[in-house]
């Protein structure tokens, strides 16, 4: 990455050494500073079902065009709420720089997570802090990073990804809980009209339920 100035080097050093930044945007001044033509949004979210508990994360990547690039889960164990967030901005992270995305947008809904990143809280725990460290290393390989928070409902689908995660660890099917029951096979009933009644040649069909009459030309 090339720095405008001397001036402008120190103080990005100093901003990333310290946690903080402006709006918690890392970048280097490169003349794309407001452009999002090519970055790549990354909704992340973590989960513990104990906290600490069994524990997984969720990330769900789309283009700038809005068509999904990628989506990553993945079970952590018995840990807290907090590490499965930051284990997901690592996912993040770690996508973006294997897959050629120089240019990232994190949204997600932990506000600790959020504002640790972005230097308005400081990171006291012993287990959260490798992982901050480890998430500021990879930022600073990005051309472009901003982070936002969010509330959970704007961040449904890494949710539900976190959760299928937790549901895999755990030994669950997600489908099975997602999915509207199966209605049964009805038989196909022959029969004729008279006087505005329908009268069965063979066979009939259950009190209560709507059926669709077909006229038969036969």
């Amino acid at each position: 990455m090339r720095w405008k100035n001397k001036r402008y080097r120190s103080t990005k050093l100093q901003a990333m050494r310290s946690g903080q930044a402006d709006n918690g945007q890392l970048w280097p001044e490169t003349g794309t500073k407001n452009s999002d033509g090519d970055t790549v949004t990354a909704y992340c979210d973590g989960g513990s079902r104990g906290n600490p508990g069994p524990s997984g994360y969720g990330v769900y990547l789309e283009g700038a065009n809005g068509v999904s690039v990628g989506e990553l889960s993945e079970f952590l164990g018995k840990r807290t709420n907090n590490f499965a967030e930051y284990s997901g901005l690592l996912a993040a992270l770690d996508f973006a720089l294997k897959n050629g995305h120089p240019k990232l947008r994190v949204v997600a809904d932990s506000e600790l997570m959020v504002k640790q990143i972005k230097g308005q809280y400081r990171v006291n725990s012993p287990e959260l802090r490798p992982l901050y460290e480890e998430a500021k290393r990879r930022i600073a390989q990005l051309d472009f990073f901003r982070i936002e928070h969010v509330l959970r409902n704007k961040n449904k689908k890494a949710d539900e990804l976190a959760n299928r995660a937790m549901d895999r660890g755990m030994g669950k099917t997600s489908s099975a809980a997602t999915e509207k029951p199966k209605r049964p096979e009805l038989p196909t009933v022959k029969g004729f009209v008279k006087n505005g009644v329908v009268h069965f040649l063979e066979g009939e069909l259950p009190d209560g339920i709507f059926v669709k009459v077909v006229p038969d030309r036969q």
